[in-house]
C-alpha cells in the first residue's frame, strides 16, 4: 500500500512537542545544572592559571577550554556530555511502547519517519541550545575575567570547538535511540548505552595501547606501522575522535593528531616549512582534523539509519 503524503508530514509538531518536554523536564534540568556545575568549577580554576601567563598571549581565552583544576573544561565535556545524550535517549521509542501510545500516535497523519526523526532531532537540539547557552557563559567569563577581548581566530576556534562538542554529542543520542528501539525495558537500554560508553571512553584505549604500544626494540618502520595501527583501532571510539579534533582545534601549535604520539617515541612530526611551536591558521587546523569530523557525523548518521530499519521493522501493540 503506497502512502499518501510526505514521509516527514508532521516532523515539526513532533519536533516541537519533544523539544517543549525535554526543555520542561526535570530530567533535562538536573543534567544541565550537572554540567553547569562542573564547568564553572574547571573554568575557574583554568582563569587562576591564565591569571600567571602573559596578556600577550594571542590566544589566552582559549585556554579556559583547555585548562583547570582538577580537570579542565574540555575533559568534563568528554565525560558528561555523553551522559546527557544517553539520559535524553535511552527512553525515547521504548516509552512510547511501554506507555501503550505509539498506536495512537501513528494513527495520526504522522508517518514512522517523522515520528523517529523529530524524536532524534529534538534531542539533538535540547543538547545543542544547552551547550550553545554554556558557551556563551563562558565566553562572557572569559570577557570579564581576563579583560582583554578575543580575536577572530580565537572565536571562530571556540565556535568550530561547540560545532564539534554537538556532533559528538550526536553520536551518543543517535547509541541512545538505537538501544531504545532495540529493547522495550528503558533500563535495559539504559544500561547497555552506560556499559558501552564505558567500554568505548576506558576499556577500549586501554586495550588498544597495551597490546599495540611499540616495546622500543623494534625498527622504526615497524614502531610506525605500530603506532597507525594503534591509532586507527583508537578512534573507534568517539571519545578519542573527540580528543584529538579538540586537542588540534584548540592548540594552533599543534599540528598532527598524532604530534604527541611522536614526540613521546623521540620523533619530530612536522608539516614541511613549518617551525616547532608556531600556530596554523584555523582553516589547516580543520583540515587535520577533517577525517575525525567526518567519523563523527558519519557514526551519528549510520547508528540513526540503524535505529529507523529497526523502528520500521517493528510491530506497534495497541
Amino acid at each position: 500500500m503506497q502512502r499518501e503524503g510526505s514521509a516527514f508530514q508532521g516532523l515539526g509538531i513532533v519536533t516541537l512537542k519533544e523539544l517543549s518536554d525535554h526543555l520542561a523536564g526535570w530530567r533535562m534540568f538536573v543534567l544541565e545544572l550537572l554540567i553547569t556545575v562542573t564547568a564553572f568549577v574547571s573554568v575557574f580554576g583554568a582563569i587562576k592559571e591564565i591569571g600567571s601567563m602573559t596578556a600577550e598571549d594571542p590566544y589566552l581565552l582559549l585556554h579556559i577550554f583547555t585548562r583547570g583544576t582538577p580537570l579542565s573544561f574540555v575533559a568534563w565535556l568528554s565525560f558528561l556530555v555523553p551522559l546527557v545524550s544517553i539520559g535524553l535517549g535511552f527512553d525515547l521509542v521504548n516509552s512510547e511502547h511501554n506507555q501503550r501510545t505509539l498506536s495512537r500516535v501513528l494513527s495520526q497523519p504522522i508517518y514512522r519517519d517523522a515520528l523517529l526523526f523529530g524524536k532524534f532531532l529534538a534531542g539533538l537540539a535540547t543538547i545543542s541550545i544547552g551547550l550553545l547557552a554554556l558557551w556563551l557563559l563562558l565566553i562572557g567569563i572569559g570577557l570579564v575575567m581576563l579583560g582583554i577581548p578575543p580575536g577572530g581566530e580565537e572565536i571562530g576556534r571556540a565556535l568550530v570547538f561547540l560545532l564539534v562538542t554537538i556532533a559528538y554529542a550526536g553520536v551518543w543520542l543517535a547509541l541512545a535511540v538505537l538501544l531504545s528501539t532495540l529493547f522495550r525495558s528503558s533500563a535495559t537500554a539504559a544500561l547497555t548505552a552506560l556499559g558501552l560508553w564505558l567500554f568505548l571512553t576506558f576499556l577500549w584505549p586501554e586495550i588498544v595501547s597495551k597490546f599495540l604500544t611499540p616495546s622500543g626494540g623494534e625498527d622504526v618502520q615497524t614502531a610506525l606501522d605500530a603506532l597507525n595501527m594503534q591509532l586507527a583501532l583508537g578512534r573507534v571510539s568517539p571519545s578519542t575522535l573527540f580528543s584529538e579534533i579538540v586537542a588540534v582545534i584548540l592548540d594552533p601549535s599543534v599540528h598532527s593528531t598524532q604530534q604527541s604520539l611522536f614526540k613521546q617515541m623521540g620523533f619530530m612530526l612536522l608539516e614541511r616549512g613549518s617551525v616547532p611551536g608556531a600556530p596554523i591558521p584555523l582553516l589547516q587546523s580543520v583540515l587535520v582534523v577533517w577525517g575525525q569530523i567526518v567519523g563523527l557525523v558519519a557514526g551519528t548518521i549510520l547508528l540513526f539509519v540503524a535505529s529507523y530499519i529497526v523502528f520500521q521493522r517493528q510491530e506497534v501493540r495497541a
